[in-house]
């Protein structure tokens, strides 16, 4: 068991890096690439429509002669935000609910579940939907709507982790001992359900920036002419014969960064 145990750590640290270094180069280019080559990713010109790469567009033009190099480095700045603010907003909302539905228990616990499991029976897309009815087209929506879909899974691990870990004998020392509240939770509990919420956290991440391309991709997210990545390849799609490279590089720069986070946090379980 030992060896079995001893052989799964190098892969799972190796998986780990390569996930690591695919995000960082995605982000890399997203923040540093307009550095190297300025440009305005809205600024139209006809005469470009469809041209290759040249030294002030290395990705080359769209169907209105708009930078594919600028566009997808703003929609991988603007997609990854918007994923991690609505990570970091449900994660903090499901830990606090979840360690509160596990220690009182009771009615509290009761509420809290069937309320999880409302909104767990509804599609996530389809909450999404309803959201950016309310407020179409914006950044917030997408924010609003994919943390109300996002705090539930945050929710149901904190609470089954938790309340298995208040019933440890080291958590019934420490109330012994005249330990409660903050110390408890910083001493037993983050320690066991930190690996199980930072794995969530990451395929969370990569589950928000494929609903806001799929989104995208059927004119439902971000409105024209905002760079987005969906919305930048059902935007090229019609000219794929003509200009290949420009439908590649927002497919291709997708995979990259959701194979890179699905790396990390699959690699966790080892």
């Amino acid at each position: 068991m030992s060896d079995a145990v001893f052989t799964l750590r190098p892969a799972g640290t190796t998986t780990r890096r390569i996930g690591a270094a695919l995000v960082i180069a995605v982000l890399l280019f997203a923040f540093l690439g307009p550095l190297l080559v300025p440009g305005d990713p809205y600024r139209q010109s006809l005469m470009n429509a469809l041209a290759g790469p040249e030294a002030g567009a290395p990705l080359g033009y769209d169907h209105l002669g708009r930078s594919i190099y600028h566009r997808l480095a703003y929609a991988l700045r603007l997609s990854p935000m918007i994923a991690i603010a609505a990570v970091l907003v449900a994660g903090t909302a499901g830990l606090i609910l979840g360690t509160l539905a596990a220690a009182r228990g009771g009615w509290i616990d009761r509420v809290l579940a069937i309320l999880a499991d409302a909104l767990l029976a509804l599609p996530g897309l389809l909450l999404v939907l309803i959201v950016l009815a309310i407020v179409p087209g914006t950044a917030l929506g997408f924010w609003a709507g994919l943390s109300l879909v996002l705090w539930v899974e945050f929710f149901r691990l904190t609470r089954a982790a938790t309340r298995e870990t208040l019933a440890s004998p080291a958590v019934e020392a420490s109330g012994l001992l005249g330990f409660r509240g903050a110390y408890v939770f910083r001493t037993h509990v983050w320690p066991e359900i930190a690996p199980m919420i930072l794995t969530a956290a990451a395929f969370g991440t990569a589950t928000a920036i494929m609903a806001i391309a799929a989104l995208g991709f059927v004119h439902v997210g971000m409105r024209a002419p905002t760079p987005e990545l969906g919305l930048m390849m059902v935007e090229l799609l019609p000219y794929w014969r003509e200009a290949p490279l420009a439908l590649l590089s927002p497919v291709i720069a997708t995979f990259v960064l959701l194979l890179g986070l699905t790396l990390l946090a699959g690699s966790r379980e080892t």
